[in-house]
């Protein structure tokens, strides 16, 4: 084997194997089941991963491959990785469209919870049997096990369903932002929001209805529109309309039940961002998380000039990286949305459970319209 092709089979000094025939081991239904009264480290010392060597079609690129793990240091810990979902970012980072992009060859998935199966000589804030999700992107969390840097890890309740604690540092996070970094939102007020089917957007409406909050939600239009009504409104949403009906007269009907928003949520760009902005209240804010439409923001000038509409952009990754020396402000968060999980006010978005070895599949979902679930790959 010449030296490029030893370079290229080693991640982050783990050593990869291509190997084939991988047995997908039990779907998660009880978390109870993952805690163990004893732990043992050569169970997790060879595992597998989802690895991409190059940028491209993700059902494509990426591949399931073996990694040996390196040796324990003194600040890291062994994690078995549990559950892991595939989001937006995760495709874009396979694509080579993203902000960031790890080393290649790289495992994919920015978000998933593990747990702590051993820990190193000088590792102060974990303990063997913690659940840990990230607290940043790159980690690559589509693999069965991994040593990582304690200080990368937080930790997380165990009394949480296995999968809410597997999609809650993304998603519920940036929703948890955008409802209290920008407007001093009250009881009664109106938040207004496209893309509302996203894990985003669920978490927006169940957060939002926690807090007294009314939601205008809009989707595209589709088949199922009145079974994706149903069950937005079952979370909480006040409104759900299509993007058609937001730009018809009829709104103003809508605004005689509820006052006008004073915060708007982006996640699509384009025409719909357009429309939103035109719902705003005077002085308001819409805050843009996404561009699914891979369209830009256009913004009337009318609403510069006559309704004062603040521009604003939000991205998860950097506000924790912005505060990765306040311990409180990621603790006090995740706190939060752990209290409105237990009080059933907060639940996962619908996910359809994979395993690793149905990766393909589960790839292919993910980048098709109007599906409504999650694939969320659990170990």
């Amino acid at each position: 084997m010449n030296l490029s092709r030893v370079t290229s089979l080693l991640i982050r000094g783990r050593r990869v194997y291509r190997t084939a025939g991988f047995v997908c081991g039990e779907r998660i239904r009880d978390a109870a089941v993952l805690l163990k009264n004893s732990y043992s480290v050569s169970a997790v010392r060879d595992r597998t991963a989802l690895l991409h060597r190059n940028h491209g079609e993700p059902s494509q690129v990426v591949q399931l491959e073996s990694l040996v793990l390196p040796q324990m240091g003194p600040e890291s810990v062994l994690v078995k990785m549990l559950a892991a979902p595939i989001n937006p970012s995760d495709l874009n980072m396979i694509q080579g469209t993203y902000a960031i992009l790890p080393e290649l060859p790289a495992v994919g998935g920015n978000e998933g919870v593990g747990q702590v199966m051993e820990v190193g000589d000088k590792v102060k804030t974990l303990k063997v049997g913690d659940w840990v999700i990230p607290r940043d992107a790159g980690i690559g969390t589509w693999r069965t096990a991994a040593v990582l840097k304690a200080d990368d890890l937080v930790t997380l309740p165990k009394d949480i369903p296995v999968l809410s604690a597997a999609t809650l540092g993304v998603n519920p996070c940036t929703a948890f932002r955008m409802l209290t970094d920008f407007e001093e939102l009250k009881p009664g007020d109106t938040v207004i929001q496209n893309a509302a089917n996203s894990g985003v957007g669920q978490a927006v409406i169940q957060i939002a209805a926690a807090k007294g909050i009314q939601t205008i939600n809009v989707v595209r239009d589709r088949p199922d529109l009145q079974q994706l009504s149903d069950r937005l409104t079952a979370l909480g949403a006040t409104h759900v309309i299509t993007e058609e009906t937001l730009r018809r007269p009829e709104m103003k009907e809508l605004f005689k039940s509820c006052p006008r928003p004073k915060l708007a949520l982006n996640g699509v760009g384009g025409k719909s961002a357009t429309e939103l902005l035109r719902h705003l209240q005077s002085g308001g804010s819409m805050v843009t998380y996404g561009g699914m439409a891979k369209q830009p923001v256009t913004v009337p000038v009318s609403a510069l000039i006559f309704k004062d509409v603040k521009i604003r952009g939000f991205w998860v990754t950097q506000w924790k990286r912005d505060n990765k020396h306040d311990e409180d402000a990621l603790r006090n968060m995740l706190d939060e949305l752990c209290i409105l999980i237990r009080a059933g006010k907060l639940s996962a978005p619908a996910c359809t459970e994979v395993c690793l070895q149905d990766f393909r599949k589960a790839l292919e979902n993910a980048m098709k319209p109007y599906v409504s679930t999650k694939q969320v790959f659990v170990m």
